[in-house]
């Protein structure tokens, strides 16, 4: 009988009515002749709400106990879905991370899975139980209780997946899949059937909220399906694999944007060799993510190197460069605020030459200024102003004749 593991997101676990829908897509599976493994999240908002108790009691509280915290919200989800699934007749037993056998490295808060004992897991499931397993979480060699950061459900189940040697994962949202862009904000979005890994993260990367990319690396380096599926509706959502078959020869197969973009631009007297390594290295430091860089080196010009990043990060930026600004040896800094991210993906590109071209003259034309560019093998991304965002967003769905039917 074929293995897979099911993931039920916060929204999609929220209260005790979803529990029970997602209990019954759990039995409907086992019906249909699958060994489940199931990974949960915490239910809706509450890691946000034990966040708020924490800071309460201690502002400063150390990462260890707020581990021990927070691995208590899947713990309950886990337990109330375990008896949900009871409810419709069908056996289940839930696991913390650590009992199903998830050990992790030594960080707390955001720890990466280094292997996965699932032998309590795969005798669970061919005893005919369903294993309700808390994502998020597992335990260092020490003994230790961790937490996987942002997304870390998302890669539980993926690394769950691929101990157990399930044939897919299904990741249960509040969407019926990957669109082409956010239909928040394209009602004509069109919903992919397919997409490649290699798309898949340079969306998530690109700041989609669907998938980690975390997850999407992890399956990717062990060849493990992945499929978004609806948790709401009955629906197939979007497979996640290595080949996909191009859907009506759509080179470009998606919009991703993001908004509360800054460009940093350090200016210099006089350019050095060690400039760009010192800037990013100590930036790197103090765990600044920072995402399109253009240096200018021209002999009637200041040098300059220019790079952005996210707003959350803006303080923290300032802070770094003034602190080190004798040892960089830079002039001064400016900032540009209020800009966005808009890039187009697909695989497609790589054989397509004057994608890019078609790009930049369709935001020439709705008049959307373009501040820096960045490209890849099957991505082309722009900085423009926050303000014209969604203006870059419909043109481009447009140009690339993205829209469903």
């Amino acid at each position: 009988m074929e293995r897979i593991v099911m993931k039920f997101g916060g929204t999609s676990v929220a209260n005790p009515e979803k529990i029970a829908h997602a209990a019954q897509l759990v039995v409907g599976e086992v019906k249909r002749g699958k060994k489940v493994a199931v990974i949960v999240s915490a239910m809706g908002k509450t890691t946000d709400e034990l966040l708020a108790l924490a800071n309460e009691v201690n502002p400063n509280a150390g990462r260890r106990e707020l581990d021990m915290l927070l691995t208590t919200g899947e713990q309950v989800t886990a337990s109330l879905l375990a008896m949900a699934i009871a409810a419709e007749g069908v056996e289940a037993k839930s696991f913390t991370g650590w009992q199903a056998g998830v050990t992790t490295e030594a960080i707390h808060g955001n720890a990466r899975i280094e292997q996965v004992r699932a032998e309590r897991i795969i005798s669970t499931l061919e005893e005919d139980a369903v294993a309700v397993i808390t994502g998020f979480q597992g335990i260092d060699a020490q003994g230790q209780l961790t937490t996987l950061g942002r997304g870390g459900s998302d890669t539980s189940a993926v690394a769950i997946a691929i101990a157990i040697d399930a044939a897919v994962c299904d990741i249960y949202t509040d969407v019926e899949g990957v669109f082409t862009t956010d239909p928040r904000l394209i009602e004509q979005a069109r919903k992919l059937e397919e997409i490649s890994y290699d798309e898949m993260l340079e969306i998530a990367n690109l700041g989609a909220g669907v998938l980690h990319p975390r997850a999407v690396e992890f399956a990717k380096n062990h060849q493990m399906p992945l499929r978004v599926r609806p948790a709401h509706i009955e629906g197939e959502g979007t497979i996640i694999k290595e080949e996909i078959d191009l859907e009506n020869n759509l080179i470009v197969r998606g919009v991703a944007f993001e908004r509360d973009i800054v460009r940093s631009t350090v200016m210099y007297d006089t350019p050095y060799n060690g400039s760009l390594a010192n800037i990013f290295t100590t930036l790197a430091k103090h765990h600044v993510n920072v995402d399109i860089i253009v240096q200018t080196i021209r002999e009637d010009s200041q040098p300059s190197v220019s790079f952005s990043i996210k707003k959350q990060d803006f303080a923290e930026v300032v802070k770094v460069l003034e602190m080190n600004q004798e040892a960089l040896g830079y002039r001064q800094v400016d900032f540009e605020v209020g800009l966005a991210k808009v890039s187009i993906v697909g695989s497609g590109m790589v054989s397509n030459p004057g994608v890019a071209a078609t790009m930049f003259d369709a935001m020439r034309n709705a008049s959307v200024p373009i501040k820096m560019v960045s490209t890849s093998e099957i991505k082309v991304s722009v900085v423009i102003p926050e303000s014209d965002m969604e203006k870059a967003v419909t043109v481009l769905h447009e140009q690339y004749e993205l829209a469903g039917e």
